[in-house]
């Protein structure tokens, strides 16, 4: 059903927008600040769900508590599928609502810190003067795994992507965020303006290091000088974030006019739960957002594997298994003892790989992951889960794997969680339902792992996915053994050979 297109508007419900907001019911909390002072300090590239439900959120409650108004946001979206979001948030004057849904009740208030949004295909020079703006200090990102052209197996830019080819032969008409980055910070260093910190928000470990390396070897093929100006100037601080924020569906449109009356064609949900931990290492300057909760550290990397390693491994393993099991969301998947209890078992081998993360007791943080998951009211749904696996596997499980392979520990529900996605890229569950792969590398991974059935050798070929893992006897051994299973006896049965209890 489309977004934009869902009916929902009736006699009671308010239109959002800037002249509606006072109309709007008490409950509802709305922006207390003057929105026409703000002025953009900050590019957002990927204004998706997460974005509002955390960035943007940590910036309007900045807004709220201080009188310093360089930090609003200008929105940026890069790909056709943004045209939705764009005619949405410029219909409302970039307003939206965010509800935060708890199993005990869901609290709602609307978003000011988005003052100005940007579709690069209607005008990408806009989006390139934004960035060059002296204003604008800083470019955060959200554009997923996969949005960084990063080869897994070598660690380099994939320079044959046809996007990173066609902002290299056409540097004024960019289509791809590091043409966009790379042209806006050739004009600033030519004009002599000082460099904007780019902040990558995605699940990356070392997310500001791998932005940091992609784009200076990208503005190196289009100039060497300004490559190496790049990476010797600009800020690239690595971050941690986390906020369960499953993706806006007609229901929650409804919601929004049922509970709030506010009529909004793109609402966004999300848990209570929000972190952000940042390195503190910025080109030029940055607003004090530990007041509002931000944690400003010298050192991400403990944070970013414990939440990747824990979180996003598991969210993987929820995605593949509910799926052949036969179910449609996260809390219902979690709902299943046997389910429950395994994930709880990959938590605790991925443990022994975890670095000790200053402030944070792993036994209470793991409890309260299980919780996250379980969460009723926000009804995350497993292809979210599951969305470009290819770009995830590598970064959420492969890193514990290598790890624990190098400890000589436990791997059986790490390789579990590899065989359980080899499985589920056949295509069809285990009630002989067709699952829907949405991957870019699709139909290579679905060729392979057909042609394999139970034999996983030829998805590990893969070395762009799996580096040399494919050498370790020991780990094909084990996912080969779990596929076995989960071909012959079904995830189900797979679990409880496994001695896992329902």
């Amino acid at each position: 059903m489309d977004l934009m297109n869902s009916n929902t508007h009736t006699s009671s419900t308010i239109k959002l927008n800037q002249a509606s907001l006072f109309k709007l019911p008490d409950p509802v909390r709305i922006p207390a600040y003057d929105r026409q002072r703000l002025t953009n300090g900050i590019v957002h590239i990927g204004v998706g769900g997460f974005h509002r439900a955390h960035q943007a959120l940590y910036l309007d409650n900045y807004a709220h508590q201080s009188s310093d108004s360089r930090w609003g946001i200008c929105g940026v979206g890069l790909l056709e599928f943004d045209k939705r979001m764009r005619d949405a948030l410029q219909a409302q004057d970039c307003l939206y609502t965010l509800v935060e849904r708890s199993p005990a009740t869901d609290n709602a208030r609307v978003i000011g810190a988005i003052t100005k949004y940007l579709f690069a295909p209607d005008n990408p020079q806009a989006v390139i003067d934004a960035m060059t703006d002296p204003k604008c200090r800083i470019v955060t990102l959200t554009i997923t795994e996969g949005g960084y052209y990063y080869i897994e197996g070598s660690g380099e830019l994939d320079a044959n992507h046809p996007t990173i080819q066609h902002d290299l032969q056409h540097p004024e008409s960019p289509i791809g965020v590091f043409g966009f980055l790379t042209a806006a910070l050739d004009q600033r260093c030519r004009q002599g303006l000082e460099p904007f910190t780019v902040l990558s928000c995605d699940n990356l470990q070392g997310n500001g290091t791998i932005a940091r390396k992609m784009l200076a070897a990208f503005a190196t093929l289009r100039d060497r000088e300004l490559g190496h100006w790049i990476a010797e100037n600009v800020a690239f601080p690595n971050c941690m974030v986390d906020r369960i924020t499953p993706a806006t569906t007609p229901a929650d449109i409804a919601m929004v006019a049922d509970q709030f009356g506010i009529e909004d064609a793109y609402p966004v949900v999300a848990e209570p739960f929000l972190q952000w931990v940042v390195e503190d290492h910025f080109s030029a300057g940055r607003p004090e957002l530990e007041a509002v909760g931000v944690q400003f550290t010298a050192d991400v990397h403990p944070y970013e594997m414990m939440k990747i390693r824990l979180l996003n491994a598991s969210h993987l393993l929820i995605g593949y298994l509910g799926t052949l099991m036969g179910y449609t969301n996260v809390h219902e998947t979690m709902a299943d003892p046997l389910i429950r209890q395994v994930v709880d078992r990959l938590m605790h081998e991925v443990t022994p790989t975890l670095q000790p993360v200053p402030g944070i007791d792993l036994d209470d943080y793991k409890q309260a992951l299980i919780e996250r998951f379980a969460n009723p009211k926000i009804r995350d749904q497993l292809p979210r889960l599951c969305l470009n696996s290819a770009a995830k596997m590598p970064k959420f499980v492969l890193g514990s794997l290598r790890d624990a392979l190098g400890q000589g520990g436990a791997i059986d529900y790490l390789s579990l969680t590899v065989a359980a996605w080899f499985r589920y890229l056949q295509g069809q569950d285990d009630q002989g339902n067709p699952i829907a792969i949405d991957d870019p590398m699709a139909d290579i991974l679905m060729q392979q792992a057909r042609s394999g059935g139970s034999d996983p050798r030829p998805l590990l070929s893969l070395s762009e996915i799996f580096g040399d893992l494919s050498q370790s006897s020991r780990f094909v051994q084990a996912v080969t053994s779990h596929l076995r299973n989960l071909h012959e006896l079904g995830a189900k049965e797979t679990l409880i050979n496994l001695g896992v209890n329902s």
